[in-house]
């Protein structure tokens, strides 16, 4: 699955990397609560025209300039003080709680107390033996199961370990997992869904195998009526386990190993959030409301649609049937077979029964959608769309029938369905979904208008490419279980850019897939980052999975395992992998067993690749040139360490380096292998300097001794094409991580910098550009308004020219337009006033034009950003939202939107992009991000989320990454401890509904090491800015 946010660092612009996808990148009904603000309440519809509202500020929005780290006081009495002037509600709260126990007090003692007998400290004994006994008994003697409706009646010994059933009867399974003692083997499936009263009716078939006898057969059921269920064409009685989303039946003798046939007759709700079966819909061109039902299931929600035995390593066939009305189309994983017309204005559709697949793939749709089709082998291609929407499908069409014949030949494995569909959904959660033979996309990943530009066609491309790749990856051969679900995501994200680089080269993806891989650094080099194969097994944990670890960081120690193979042995393994777990199940190892089969190097990749999967983080790589003697050592690369629990972990790291006397062609490259702590490579002769990490094929960060950082720098001042362009954006990239590690000062990445005045290329500037703005903008939310003023100036010392020099016209080349936007983006941000000129310049002639002088596709966002500032412009904006069809054009404009400074037009997006009314919810996290990014609004964005977390949660699955976007960009520019306090306590008030969450730790490191890299540099920063 494609995360929405995972999607291409462009979605979030092109000078940030999105704090992260499900693939990445994979989400209306709420209870009233109060709203935010008087505002949203009085005026729930645009235009907000009210001069008179008058928005009371709370908690953190307080924190304005003027207020920052200085203003706080260790003392505690103190502190709360300052809290409950900033309105902070959890300070509150601790205040009352300390407020009840200062009443009670300790008295001194009116005169000496007289030592008791020993006969009262017998009794004393006693007394205490017998209230303890009775504690113990009524805890733990098993004659007692407690329920919310108290000690109801004695059970056996074993009651205590089984869960109460919703029919107070015990539920006789004690596990999240299902029982292997029961496989599925085919499912018929019929459905009815009524769009008119959101409704399906279902029943599902299911021949199961029972490979070892057992009473019970558990399955899984979320949110469904279940009217009917019989086994062997008997009705039995079923029990339903609600948190664990099970039911079970269970039989009075052994049931015997062989076949049997479930049968369960059901009806449901449609899904309320983005997954399960759900609806949507949209407003045609015409005004006319359009609604359709569409399938989310990975990871956990099959069970919401049919019961079933929802895991990935209960591989079935399916045969599904759909009920619709004539007006609407049906499609399924498989081509429809026969129609049959139940002459009441229904008519049935049955489809060919499928192959071999897990529950997670399954989909089907009901819609009013047109399509455009073509052969490619012996497959047919087709992409749908709504009919408004049809023509904008071609480029998708074209871009998929060229990468299936090519994944055909790569794999040497024909794709094995006869269709292929793409479908682009108008409300949908992830970026896009791999189910096989109907893949599901958002419309802006997979529709491309006459105005779209190279970028948004890269974009599409890439996410098109990500989910044609899990038709081998992922559905063809499929991880066992969700620990491994790197195999599928970072397999298919590593093929994503492997093949576009090989079918469509002009697209730039290098330069992209060097972002990425930048991206999982970052964030593998928390505490609170995870191994790319690791203990999973709660719904939340599942959902956690779906993050840059599986998807980036797995596709980076591919490129690295391929760039250490030699002959082409990589894919030879890759072949023998699919061909020998075709239709299987499989781990990491069995991936490491086929590549080390193939490899004939005296290499075992099983050994090296489990060092890069079980451990989480990755290698500092030290290096130490004495002569023609380097020393290396490795360390894990860790920021917070006081907070590590792991200090010894080593990697078998492929090293690869370069020299002055031959450091840019690809036959330049040496390795050497460093499996110790530490080790000595010798050098044939003397040399200049060294560069390790080729071209970043490798993951890990390399740091120099003074000598060998002043070496490089003194090479690139000298001639900045010494090294290829992915050399120097690493070696930005690294200088910046090492910064924050406290192992470089901040002049030495000064130092380094002083070279990009003479830089040209993309990669380099691009990440030097990143770097400074994550910079730029922990100062701006800190109001440190002196650094402020002179980090404008740096940038415009070192980049001002530069950003003169951009056109805005039309333009070709991916490459250039991917750094043209980043530097007018930034430009126009920094108010440079030839930027902003030019900016509301295209607008207005835009507006003037009715639309039809084109603002060249990747300014958009920039152009929109500038306008979104006039109550005007921001009007046309919300205009062109509403009625433009065309979702890149959409996208960009959303992001104008949130970009204004406007608190009113905020509080009123939020709302809006939140119950989904007039902005799409889908798109909530990135209003959030995008309103996050500004002074004006982060605040406000933090205390709606906190305000609004119940329904946030409703929307978007915990553990999700819809949720991990929401909160690191609400947090991850916040570096004060009064923001650090007031996160913890927000978090730890969660419960139930987050605490637990990965991104939380995450979230909290994060505002941990903003404050130590502002402690230990704003002093350098004054001196040297």
């Amino acid at each position: 699955m494609e995360s929405a946010n995972h999607l291409n660092h462009q979605e979030y612009g092109a000078i940030e990397r999105a704090p992260l996808p499900r693939n990445m990148i994979e989400n209306s009904m709420f209870e009233e609560e109060p709203d935010v603000v008087d505002l949203a309440k009085e005026s729930t519809s645009y235009p907000i025209d009210s001069d008179d509202v008058v928005y009371e500020p709370r908690s953190s929005r307080l924190l304005v300039r003027g207020l920052g780290e200085n203003d706080l006081d260790e003392d505690e009495e103190d502190y709360e003080s300052s809290a409950r002037l900033l309105g902070m509600s959890f300070m509150n709260r601790s205040s009352n709680q300390r407020s009840a126990a200062s009443s009670y007090t300790r008295h001194q003692p009116s005169g000496l107390c007289s030592m008791p007998s020993a006969k009262t400290t017998v009794v004393g004994v006693l007394l205490l033996v017998v209230v303890v006994s009775v504690f113990m008994v009524i805890y733990f003697v098993p004659g007692c199961t407690f329920t919310r409706k108290g000690c109801q009646k004695t059970n056996s010994t074993m009651e205590k370990i089984y869960p109460i059933s919703t029919s107070d009867e015990l539920f006789p399974w004690t596990e999240l997992r299902l029982p292997s003692s029961v496989h599925p083997v085919h499912y018929n499936i019929s459905l009815h869904p009524d769009l008119k009263n959101m409704t399906f009716q279902g029943s599902v078939s299911i021949k199961v195998e029972v490979l070892n006898e057992t009473k019970i057969i558990v399955l899984h059921s979320s949110d469904m009526n279940i009217t009917k269920a019989t086994f062997q064409d008997k009705v039995v009685h079923f029990l339903e386990y609600k948190p664990w989303q099970q039911i079970a039946i269970k039989f009075p003798e052994d049931l015997k190993k062989g076949l049997y046939v479930l049968n369960i007759d059901y009806t449901a709700n449609f899904s309320n959030s983005y997954d399960g079966f759900y609806n949507s819909s949209y407003v045609d061109t015409n005004g006319t409301k359009r609604v359709l039902a569409a399938t989310q299931f990975e990871p956990l929600a099959a069970r919401k649609a049919f019961p079933c035995f929802d895991e990935p390593a209960f591989k079935s066939t399916f045969l599904i049937k759909i009920t619709r009305e004539s007006k609407y189309i049906s499609l399924s994983n498989m081509p429809k077979v026969k129609t049959t017309d139940f002459k009441n204005g229904l008519l049935e559709d049955e489809f060919k029964e499928s192959d071999t697949m897990s529950t997670y793939l399954v989909a089907f749709i009901v819609a009013e959608f047109s399509s455009y089709s073509t052969n490619v082998s012996n497959t047919t291609v087709s992409v749908y769309a709504v009919p408004d929407k049809k023509e904008q499908v071609h480029y998708a069409l074209d871009a998929a029938a060229k990468l299936l014949e090519f994944y055909n030949n790569f794999f040497e494995i024909d794709y094995p369905l006869s269709k292929l569909d793409l479908v682009a959904i108008p409300d949908f959660l992830a970026g896009a979904m791999e189910n096989w033979g109907l893949i599901t996309f958002r419309e802006t990943t997979l529709l491309v208008g006459n105005n779209s530009s190279p970028l948004d066609k890269q974009l599409v491309t890439s996410v098109i490419a990500h989910e044609l790749a899990h038709q081998w990856f992922g559905n063809l051969v499929t991880m066992r279980w969700w620990n491994d679900l790197w195999l599928n995501e970072g397999f298919a994200t590593y093929m994503q850019y492997m093949s576009i680089k090989n079918v469509f080269p002009d697209l730039d993806i290098g330069t992209e897939f060097l972002n990425v891989r930048f991206k999982a650094l970052a964030k593998d080099a928390l505490n609170s980052s995870h191994p790319v194969s690791t203990v999973v097994s709660t719904p939340e944990q599942v959902e956690e999975m779906f993050d840059s670890v599986s998807y980036e960081k797995g596709a980076s120690i591919l490129l690295m395992l391929n760039a250490t193979l030699t002959n082409g042995e990589f894919r030879k393994g890759v072949i023998e992998y699919l061909l020998k777990y075709n239709r299987s199940n499989t781990e990491s190892k069995d991936l490491w067993n086929s590549l080390s089969q193939v490899s004939k190097q005296n290499l075992s990749v099983s050994e090296m690749m489990n060092t890069w999967t079980v451990h989480k983080g990755f290698p500092l790589v030290t290096v130490k040139r004495n002569g023609t003697q380097v020393t290396l050592s490795q360390e894990h690369f860790l920021l917070n360490a006081e907070n590590s629990t792991d200090y010894s972990t080593l990697w078998h790291v492929p090293l690869t380096y370069v020299n002055d006397s031959c450091s840019v062609l690809s036959s330049c490259k040496q390795v050497f292998h460093l499996k110790d702590k530490t080790a000595i490579l010798k050098l044939p002769g003397e040399v200049k300097w060294l560069k390790f990490n080729f071209r970043s094929d490798g993951f890990y960060i390399v740091h120099y001794d003074m000598e060998g950082w002043k070496a490089l720098i003194d090479a690139l001042n000298g001639n900045i094409n010494v090294l290829p362009c992915e050399d120097r954006a690493a070696l930005i990239n690294n200088i910046f991580a090492l910064s924050r590690l406290g192992r470089v000062s901040f002049r030495q990445v000064l130092n380094l910098m002083d070279y990009i005045r003479n830089e040209n290329e993309t990669a380099p500037l691009i990440e030097a550009l990143f770097q400074l703005d994550q910079i730029y903008r922990l100062l701006d939310k800190r109001s440190e308004l002196n650094l402020v003023s002179r980090m404008t100036g740096y940038i415009d010392s070192h980049f001002g020219s530069l950003m003169e020099s951009q056109s805005w016209e039309l333009e070709t080349s991916v490459s250039k337009m991917t750094l043209r936007s980043a530097l007018l983006e930034m430009a126009c941000s920094l108010n440079r006033l030839n930027c902003t000129t030019q900016a509301k310049h295209l607008f207005d002639q835009w507006v003037h034009s009715n639309k039809t002088s084109p603002i060249p596709s990747d300014l958009m966002r920039t152009v929109f950003k500038v306008a979104a500032q006039t109550d005007d412009g921001w009007d046309v904006l919300l205009n062109t939202y509403k009625h433009s069809i065309y979702d890149a054009e959409k996208h960009k404009t959303l992001e104008g939107l949130a970009s204004t400074q406007d608190v009113r037009k905020i509080l009123w997006i939020l709302k809006k992009s939140l119950d989904g009314s007039e902005i799409q919810t889908q798109d909530f996290p990135l209003v959030i991000h995008t309103i996050c990014r500004n002074f004006a609004g982060y605040l406000y964005a933090w205390d709606f989320v906190k305000e609004n977390w119940e329904k946030i949660t409703q929307k978007f699955p915990l553990g999700s990454f819809p949720i991990q976007s929401i909160i690191m960009s609400a947090t991850s520019q916040f570096s004060t401890k009064t923001h650090l306090m007031e996160a913890q306590n927000f978090f730890s008030s969660l419960g139930a509904k987050g605490s637990q969450m990965r991104i939380v730790q995450e979230a909290t490191e994060t505002i941990k090491q903003n404050m130590r890299w502002m402690e230990n540099n704003l002093n350098t920063l004054q001196h040297w800015l």
